[in-house]
């Protein structure tokens, strides 16, 4: 495309090798690690770095000298309070302090929806990445992402194990297998992210996906990351025919 020379920077394949290595190299050096040259270490294939092992101490130079080593604040301590966020003027304290979530199991817990649904990585799977492999396939319920809950929440919705089972809220519904175990609290479900997003033209979502359910704010005028684990939902039986995931189906070509 008449780039190469800006997209390869004028190195061949070993000069990229030389070049990674040699950053790698001055990073260990300022550590105090000396490593072999390229051209040594290339030529035995293989450096030991165990005698360099040793516990890490956090912020362990500045703890020492705080002068020689300072943090990277203005003030070059540690700072509670951040004069630079508070003169921001966001909603947002410019320490840490607690924040009732938007939704949990606090005081006043919803009653339409009363189980507190958690979100965390998936294990056969990175984020969505793979969801269509054969080891991510054998860790599905009923075809669809499994959703772990205690079997007393369960025996009361008259939810068996395997059972797929609809999960929802005001945003949202999808459909999921369910999974009983006592490894989860009374009150509490959990649907582990990235199943591909399979959505009915009535907006149920087939496939387990809990995107549907969760709240689509930023965690705060700061951050604006999301805000994972505040979400109430409420989980039973399907209200009508079970569908077939279709979310690894390839498109229609036309």
């Amino acid at each position: 495309m008449g780039f190469g020379e800006e997209f390869t920077e004028g190195r061949d394949e070993m000069g990229w090798l030389r070049h990674i290595y040699d950053s790698c190299r001055s990073r260990w050096d300022d550590q105090g690690v000396a490593i072999p040259e390229f051209d040594r270490f290339w030529a035995g294939g293989l450096h030991d770095l165990e005698a360099e092992a040793k516990t890490t101490v956090m912020l362990e130079r500045f703890r020492a000298d705080p002068d020689a080593h300072p943090v990277r604040t203005p003030s070059g301590r540690i700072e509670i309070v951040s004069e630079t966020i508070e003169g921001f003027g966001l909603d947002f304290t410019p320490h840490p302090v607690w924040r009732e979530p938007v939704e949990w199991l606090g005081a006043e817990a919803a009653g339409e929806h009363p189980l507190h649904l958690l979100t965390d990585q998936p294990g056969r799977k990175l984020h969505s990445q793979l969801d269509s492999s054969p080891h991510s396939a054998a860790g599905k319920v009923a075809g669809r992402e499994p959703i772990y809950m205690n079997p007393a929440d369960a025996t009361a919705r008259g939810i068996r194990a395997g059972d797929v089972v609809e999960v929802f809220n005001d945003r949202g519904r999808c459909l999921a297998g369910a999974v009983l175990t006592d490894k989860m609290m009374p009150g509490v479900v959990r649907i582990s992210t990235g199943a591909w997003y399979d959505p009915q033209a009535d907006g149920l979502e087939k496939h387990g996906n809990p995107n549907v359910l969760t709240l689509d704010i930023g965690a705060s005028d700061l951050s604006q990351g999301c805000a994972a684990q505040t979400c109430l939902v409420q989980v039973g039986l399907p209200r009508g025919p079970v569908p077939e995931v279709t979310a690894f189906d390839p498109p229609v070509l036309i």
